[in-house]
């Protein structure tokens, strides 16, 4: 029996599963406070459990790698949440136990952020798992987290917690596959970052027995719970793939010699000395405001200098493409951002910042200049959430007032793609942000699970979003365009963007070598008919099977 999901990184398993463990046992109904119990201390007591969640969350995250970092603070940032301590607050002054009090409180705050929708939706599954690790303390029991086992499995989920998801130990866990979830959802972003295959939005996993032997394909997005002797023969082929992918040279190239370098997106040192390791030729996508989170104001222009500055070091003498503060929607910040907004996807976020908090922008622009001065690295700069050629005349004002001598802008918003021939005269180039793109494109918010078929991006109209884009760029003074989407990291894909005309590839590390091993099979022209194939496909599946049957070198490298 098979279960159709959405694909989130190529990868070819057969396994034992382990499903989930059951969520922690919610307190019961009408739970109050022992006699005799000072309402004051059951609150402090509150307070301390969460703030050993916070810390045990911060623990893990120094400890994680990039993506995984990210999630990990963001979600700390839950357990210290005012809104949720006073709210639990309340009800334990009202005579309400502590473990029901934070659970019911929990559930309010949760269900104010999916009634925000977009974004802030998805912050909900961060409330709630704050809330199982905080009972868990209050209780002295483990919280909830993934199966423990002495050897490899598949792990099966409705949905994966971001902390769960963030520090999965790739030497046991072969794959994942969730129920619900989406095509950008935290547990898809990490998978990626960690080179795992996934699967996610495959309705009915659950009825899967426990220690069953099933099959994972991450490209095709397919969980097959009785393997034969094709998908054996697939995994087997995926693994011998190794030896071919270490062999990548690091250079990237089409068979007859058209160069596209192939970036790293990184958020740290640490993840731009691996990413130089693995053997990026530069940086895509500097995601800086990994220096900003689990802030209550914001950091000294010296202390963003000093974090910039080793980024810089790891790439000297390459390119490295800083892109400036993206607050807001599932990145807020205290000093900078409105939580209450009604729709933060399509508020006020990234460059939109500038707009009610001037300053914060310009005195980053500065550490990004002074760092850039006591480097060797070719610093370029972008915005993202850029709409108008007005605001890209600005962004490139603002750099030019810092020094810096190479903006750009990020295309995220549709009305960047339909007049990229105007907004990149006020800049140098443009960068391609399809997680974003594609969900404003399809109108499709790219975290929710039944959506996930509309946020794919090989939809044929968000790849002539990017053809317009590059059309419009050679317009405008043939500008550089890259994508540092995670739709770079799809090899198949990959040869397609390079076919649309973009100039740069830039993903999560890891993918380095396939995306290079692939696009040296193909030739510029071959390339070239491909995108054609997948812009006039009349669907995202017709597109991308139309593609994959002519990249045979995938079936060969189990991808």
């Amino acid at each position: 029996m098979g279960f159709q999901g959405v694909g989130v990184n190529p990868g070819r398993v057969i396994a034992p599963v382990k499903h989930m463990p059951e969520p922690l046992a919610e307190p019961p109904a009408g739970e109050t406070l022992p006699a005799g119990t000072d309402p004051a201390e059951a609150i402090a007591g509150l307070k301390a459990a969460a703030l050993a969640v916070h810390d045990e969350l911060k623990d893990r995250a120094s400890r994680a790698r990039e993506d995984g970092k990210a999630v990990l603070e963001a979600t700390a940032l839950m357990a210290k949440d005012t809104m949720l301590i006073k709210a639990a607050g309340k009800r334990i002054t009202a005579g309400t136990g502590v473990e029901r009090a934070v659970w019911e409180a929990a559930e309010g705050v949760a269900a104010q952020f999916k009634a925000l929708g977009g974004y802030m939706a998805e912050r909900a599954t961060d409330v709630l798992d704050v809330r199982a690790r905080i009972v868990a303390q209050l209780r002295g029991v483990p919280a909830p987290g993934i199966p423990s086992s002495d050897t490899p499995f598949i792990l099966l989920a409705e949905d994966l917690a971001p902390a769960d998801t963030a520090t999965l130990d790739t030497s046991v866990v072969l794959a994942l596959a969730t129920s619900g979830g989406g095509p950008q959802s935290h547990t898809a972003i990490i998978a990626r970052s960690l080179g795992l295959p996934a699967v996610v939005a495959a309705a009915g996993l659950e009825a899967i027995t426990e220690g069953a032997e099933v099959y994972v394909d991450g490209a095709a997005g397919v969980v097959e719970d009785s393997p034969g002797d094709t998908e054996r023969d697939a995994a087997a082929k995926w693994a011998a793939s190794a030896a071919t992918l270490a062999s990548f040279d690091g250079t990237g190239t089409t068979a007859d010699g058209h160069l596209v370098p192939l970036l790293a997106n990184v958020g740290n040192a640490k993840d731009a000395e691996a990413a130089a390791a693995l053997g990026a030729q530069g940086v895509g996508l500097f995601r800086t405001e990994f220096c900003f989170l689990e802030r209550d104001t914001e950091p000294s222009v010296e202390e963003q200098a000093a974090a910039y500055r080793a980024v810089f070091a790891a790439f000297e003498g390459k390119k490295v493409v800083v892109r400036t503060l993206d607050a807001g929607a599932d990145k807020p910040l205290p000093f900078l951002t409105d939580a209450t907004e009604p729709n933060p996807a399509l508020g006020v976020r990234g460059y939109r910042t500038d707009w009610t908090t001037p300053g914060v922008l310009e005195r980053q622009l500065s550490a990004i200049a002074q760092a850039a001065a006591d480097s060797q690295a070719d610093v370029w700069v972008m915005a993202p959430m850029i709409a108008t050629r007005p605001e890209a005349a600005h962004f490139a004002g603002l750099c030019a007032a810092a020094g810096l001598k190479t903006p750009g802008v990020m295309v995220e918003v549709p009305s960047v793609a339909l007049t990229a021939g105007s907004v990149l005269q006020e800049v140098e180039f443009a960068s391609l942000g399809t997680n974003d793109l594609t969900q404003y494109a399809m109108a499709a918010d790219r975290m929710l699970g039944p959506l996930a078929g509309l946020n794919d991006p090989w939809q044929p109209a968000v790849l002539r979003l990017v053809q317009l884009t590059v059309e419009g760029a050679k317009t405008a003074g043939d500008k550089a365009v890259g994508v540092c989407g995670e739709s770079a990291a799809d090899p198949a894909l990959a040869v397609v963007l390079t076919g649309l005309g973009v100039n740069t590839l830039s993903m999560t590390a890891r993918s380095l070598a396939a995306v290079g091993t692939v696009l040296k099979s193909v030739t510029l022209a071959e390339a070239q008919e491909l995108a054609s194939l997948a812009v006039k496909a009349p669907t995202a599946a017709e597109g991308r099977d139309a593609v994959r049957r002519r990249l045979p070198i995938l079936a060969d490298l189990g991808l």
